[in-house]
């Protein structure tokens, strides 16, 4: 029986320490098709840890204790946070803060309501970091979808805004966000916002 966490995600700095090879090597192998991986939209590579463990399977390498139960008090490890901004100059930057924190998540990218819609359902994040207004759809609409009959939603919500209408605090409430950060707050607040939703959404677990 495996028990490891097939969304749990590992860059090459620690696949290379579990193979004992250069982070440069690991990449020549994810690049090759050797072992298993995909980029993140900044060029990060990353390999599942199922993928992970049957390479060094077939390799005849151990698997860390590590590698097949979370670890207690790891954050945000096997976890995708979806983030959905329609300004591209913002998310590039939210996605390359990110993916640089020691957060070690899945970021994935959405620009507009249904687009986020289609992402959640497709990678269930631990995190939804959610712009209030978009092109197509209020962050309102969008947990108002997410909540219907047949969907199941255990995401903490993350609204990062540049400004929204007075009365949409009370309306974000009523669907269950706790947590709505100003974009001028910088992206450090964002961060520590989702670490903060990770930890809480463990606790749950």
């Amino acid at each position: 029986m495996s028990f490891y966490k097939t969304k749990r995600y590992w860059g090459t700095q620690r696949v290379a320490r579990v193979c004992q090879v250069s982070p440069a090597t690991v990449a020549s192998w994810i690049d090759a098709g050797h072992l298993k991986g995909h980029k993140t939209p900044t060029g990060r590579r990353r390999v599942t840890s199922a993928d992970l463990v049957e390479f060094l399977r077939s390799h005849g390498m151990a698997v860390p204790p590590d590698l097949l139960v979370e670890p207690d008090g790891a954050e945000g490890r096997g976890e995708a946070v979806v983030v959905v901004e329609d300004d591209p100059t913002y998310l590039r930057a939210l996605v390359k803060t990110l993916e640089a924190s020691d957060l070690d998540v899945e970021v994935v990218q959405a620009t507009n309501g249904m687009d986020a819609l289609l992402e959640i359902g497709r990678v269930h994040p631990g995190v939804i970091l959610l712009d209030y207004l978009l092109p197509d759809l209020n962050a309102v609409q969008v947990v108002e979808r997410l909540l219907e009959p047949g969907r199941h939603l255990d995401a903490e919500i993350v609204i990062v805004t540049g400004g929204m209408p007075a009365a949409a605090q009370a309306q974000l409430e009523r669907v269950g966000v706790r947590t709505v950060i100003q974009k001028v707050e910088g992206m450090g607040v964002v961060v520590e916002a989702v670490r903060r939703a990770l930890r809480s959404r463990r606790k749950v677990a």
